[in-house]
């Protein structure tokens, strides 16, 4: 194929990874870019790399230590003196400080790095004794983890806070400020990547052969900051300073093709050859999972562009220095940021090219890894079993048919079945952004084999569609893979549907939704077993243990031992505490002071000043219309209204409430980031009002991550989930606020239905219109426009008097409600959202019975673990059981 025919991309560089050179026509100088070879000083090793191009396998010794072998075995002391040695040793040698030149930061490295030291010999333990075994392993392929800080959480784990805490104590540091030095990995963003976190820590803590597979971004999504109101996207520079807790693994790295033609294998119907002139090598960076109570060490392996094989030394000796360094750019920029906007080509391009590094590179590793077992290809869904976290993965379905057609050279059906017992999908949306699909012409430019895969994939699914319905030809466009509009586009949750073995919906009301909407054709052609319900769940470690210590040591002292961080049903003995007197007043007290420690960290990052004595009332998610943080802020509107018709002795006896907002808008979402703009304009009125006073107060949290939430959760007194019933796949903050003693004022929608079920009734606060009554609004609010409830109307009229700042900006958002078609049914939802908030304010002017809800809530809330989430995956869907790693099981 002609390179000048289209059909290479034009937004990278050509031939940037193994490119031509300015003096191609030079007989004097090489046509393409010669390999990078291993340094070696001279002799056969010499000859033999300058004869092969390439560099040879590193030499493994004759023999093996003693010493070396019971070391790698056996667990460093555990003693204050041997911990202290150990910092002292990364401080002096690893990061060449001395007593007056160390400070808070370098002492945080060097202890990171003598805690990591103990993980690594504990993940080494693990994955010997996992190959020894032959165990069959999870890979959760998920594009983002959101990790949070690891320092804390390892030490937990390792239980070895106290000795930390002590050993830099005796250097005058204390763990505290250390703990605080750590910054959030910018791994992820939303709750699709604390999902992934939660469920690899859950793995480790249980002891499934499971590693996480995701990509290493340079500089996150973004780091979120506010100016005059709005959000302003930087890069998020995690990575500046050492990371302790990943692992380079130069020695692990895969070559990944883009663009490119295919030539046909004369010998083989399904074979082909795809020739490419931009390969790029993905190398591994691993990170250790510390399992909590057991030495299972768990791994999330991430991906990154090697890219010093792409600098052209011709082109930068002969001054084309934009050339030399072109390759590299282009490489790097597939790991730099997640999510890059994709308003444009160039980003869907980026994206899509960025997507299938990250699965190419993860089915190249897997199959590695299975290979070693020296088990036929037949026997690999026997030993491994990958889980798609949404749609984002699907590349890798044709990407291992590729592979076990060219590669493995297997027939079709061989390949076919080898796929579809190996993958499984959860889907975690049913929104319209969330289906992801890719343009024909665009992969097929991009990927050509995979697209060819995907046509032969489609073709055969609706042939044996065919055959089952007959002269039913509605229903094969329904279904097909390949939507048919202008241009075509490949349905990626249709592709994962039909590789899949299993698909599930994260809470029961999520899964009924896509039986009965998206993949509604799908259970009537392949049966309703394949659909199935996982609930999501969250980490009792990280969301109870590590961020609420005063409430788990009250849960500890309840249940006798901590043995409820790995078992959370033992937190039902809260139940026979709840008419202890003292009991509940502690409770009470533990409550107050994580809402002492938001209020002193909403001063420090946003310079308002709150009283903890007020009712916290929080909303933190990603910003989104179908969350509705724009139905929140007006609610505020509405208050504040309320409260400025009040004579001053009337506002005396109202309740103060502090509302928090945080939440990150996507780069290109203008209505999303609109909202932003308007809490923080409200917020700026309402606070500054001196007539109000404390009587309410507006914050907007900036740059929401783990390590804020470890703040916001603990200290909410009433959270909101308020999300369109229907919309809401299942959520997993409502689990985490609920579980930290706190109530939701929600819908009902996604878990929060389950949650309801499991707490009782009387323990949640309920609105809003049904899911199954939504079309039905939706269709009036389309073609008529009634006149909105007065509260609301209120509200509106208070943006349009310009009392927030000119009115004009936020027109938009109103506009939506009322010319809109209200797509999310604010207007339908706000007069039950306003009664509800009064029925909150009601019951918590009775301390007594907030008590009770707060400790029947976390009593009963044992469901809501991601161990018993994961569980049952490993029953269910991926046929896989604990393999413990003791010491007695390595035979030492």
């Amino acid at each position: 194929m002609s390179r000048n025919s289209g059909y290479f991309s034009t937004t990278i560089p050509l031939n940037t990874a193994k490119a031509t050179t300015p003096g191609a026509h030079d007989a004097d100088v090489p046509v393409t870019q010669p390999t990078p070879l291993k340094r070696v000083v001279s002799g056969a090793a010499l000859k033999e790399l300058l004869a092969s191009g390439s560099s040879s396998q590193s030499k493994t010794p004759s023999k093996m230590d003693n010493m070396f072998q019971n070391y790698s075995h056996s667990e460093i002391a555990r003693d204050t003196a041997t911990i202290k040695n150990s910092v002292i040793m990364h401080l002096t040698a690893t990061f060449l400080r001395t007593p007056m030149s160390m400070d808070s930061g370098h002492a945080y490295l060097a202890s990171a790095f003598s805690v990591r030291d103990r993980l690594l010999q504990r993940w080494n333990l693990t994955n010997e004794f996992h190959d020894r075994m032959k165990a069959k392993r999870v890979y959760y392929m998920s594009l983002e983890f959101l990790i949070g800080r690891t320092f804390d959480n390892a030490l937990l784990a390792l239980d070895l806070r106290e000795e930390y805490s002590k050993a830099l104590g005796d250097v005058g540091f204390c763990l505290e400020d250390i703990i605080d030095e750590e910054r959030d990995a910018a791994l992820g963003n939303g709750g699709l990547g604390r999902l992934a976190a939660c469920y690899v820590d859950s793995m480790a803590c249980q002891d499934y052969p499971g590693w996480g597979y995701g990509l290493r971004y340079k500089y996150g999504m973004f780091q979120q900051q506010i100016i005059n109101g709005y959000q302003v996207e930087a890069p998020d520079c995690w990575l500046d300073s050492p990371n302790p807790w990943e692992f380079p693994r130069p020695d692990v790295t895969y070559p990944v093709k883009f663009y490119g033609h295919l030539q046909r294998d004369p010998n083989s119907e399904h074979r082909y050859i795809w020739k490419s002139d931009v390969v790029y090598d993905a190398m591994a960076f691993d990170v250790p999972v510390p399992g909590y109570g057991t030495t299972n060490v768990g791994n999330i392996r991430l991906w990154s562009c090697k890219t010093n094989s792409l600098f052209d030394l011709n082109k930068f000796n002969s001054g084309d220095y934009h050339g030399a360094t072109g390759g590299q750019v282009a490489a790097q920029i597939l790991t730099d940021v997640l999510y890059p906007n994709d308003n444009t080509s160039e980003g869907k391009e980026l994206r899509l090219r960025q997507e299938y590094l990250f699965c190419s590179a993860t089915l190249q590793d897997i199959l590695a890894r299975f290979k070693k077992t020296g088990r036929p290809m037949s026997e690999l869904p026997d030993l491994a079993a990958i889980q798609l976290n949404d749609t984002h993965p699907t590349l890798g379905v044709p990407e291992l048919m590729r592979i076990l057609l060219d590669e493995e050279e297997l027939s079709w059906d061989e390949a076919w079945e080898i796929t579809t017992r190996t993958f499984a999908f959860t889907n975690h949306t049913i929104l319209p952004e969330a289906m992801e699909k890719w343009p024909v012409p665009m992969l097929d430019k991009i990927l050509p084999r995979h697209m060819g895969i995907i046509y032969d994939i489609n073709l055969f699914f609706l042939q044996s569609v065919e055959k089952q319905f007959p002269g039913d030809r509605d229903l094969l466009r329904r279904i097909s893979i390949i939507e048919e509009s202008n241009p075509q586009q490949v349905r990626m949750a249709f592709l994962a549907c039909v590789g899949s073995h299993k698909v599930n919906g994260v809470a029961a009301i999520h899964s009924d939704i896509i039986k009965q909407t998206i993949f509604k054709d799908f259970v009537r052609i392949q049966g309703e077993d394949k659909f199935i319900n996982k609930t999501n769940g969250v980490s009792p470690r990280r969301w109870m243990n590590e961020c609420n210590p005063d409430m788990s040591g009250l849960l500890t002292e309840v249940v006798g031992d901590r043995s409820w961080i790995n078992d959370l049903t033992k937190v039902k003995k809260l139940e026979e505490r709840v008419a202890d007197q003292g009991f509940r007043q502690r409770w009470w007290d533990a409550k107050q002071a994580n809402k002492k420690r938001l209020a002193d960290y909403i001063l420090t990052t946003t310079g308002i000043r709150v009283s903890p004595d007020a009712r916290f009332d929080v909303q933190v998610k990603r910003i989104h219309e179908y969350k509705r943080q724009l139905m929140n802020i007006l609610s505020v509107i509405y208050r504040y209204h309320c409260l400025k018709q009040m004579a001053p002795e009337e506002r005396a006896k109202e309740l103060h409430r502090v509302v928090v907002f945080a939440g990150k808008a996507a780069s290109g979402y203008w209505v999303a980031k609109q909202v932003i703009k308007l809490i923080n304009s409200v917020a700026e009125v309402v606070n500054a009002d001196e007539e109000i006073g404390d009587v309410l107060k507006v914050v907007f949290i900036p740059d929401y991550s783990v390590t804020a939430a470890e703040y916001i959760i603990p200290a909410s007194d009433i959270s909101q989930h308020i999300s369109t019933a229907g919309t809401e796949a299942s959520g997993t903050s409502n689990m985490k606020f609920v579980l930290n003693g706190g109530i939701i004022l929600g819908t009902v929608d996604g878990a929060n239905i389950e949650i309801g079920e499991e707490i009782g009734e009387e323990q949640i606060f309920f609105f809003g219109c049904l899911a199954h009554e939504v079309e039905d609004f939706r269709h009036y609010l389309r073609f008529h426009q009634p006149k909105p409830d007065d509260a609301l109307q209120i509200a509106f009229d208070m943006i349009q008097r310009n009392t927030f700042g000119d009115g004009a900006i936020f027109q938009p958002l109103i506009d939506s409600v009322l010319r809109g078609g209200d797509v999310y049914l604010l207007s339908v939802d706000f007069p039950s959202y306003i009664q509800a908030h009064k029925a909150v304010e009601d019951a918590y002017r009775n301390r007594e019975e907030w008590i009770t809800k707060s400790i029947l809530s976390v009593a009963r809330m044992s469901k809501f673990s991601s161990d018993r989430s994961i569980q049952e995956y490993a029953e269910e869907v991926w046929n896989i059981e604990p393999v413990r790693v003791t010491s007695c099981s390595m035979g030492i």
